[in-house]
């Protein structure tokens, strides 16, 4: 049996992308990975862009 996948949060892929930084700094990645991390960290910063949007359009104030 699967384990459902939890739904993303902010956190969660801020931290992700986090990792796929200091992955990238270290030089960690393979050359062979590198469009596939770098297309999961557009992807990420999609996502946090939209929830930022989603919490400034919901307060009203920009964050």
């Amino acid at each position: 049996m699967k384990k459902e996948k939890e739904p993303m949060t902010y956190e969660s892929a801020y931290a992700e992308l986090q990792q796929i930084v200091a992955d990238l700094q270290s030089e960690a990645i393979s050359i062979d990975a590198l469009a596939e991390k770098i297309a999961r960290a557009q992807e990420l910063i999609g996502f946090c862009r939209n929830k930022l949007r989603e919490t400034e359009d919901a307060t009203g104030k920009l964050i």
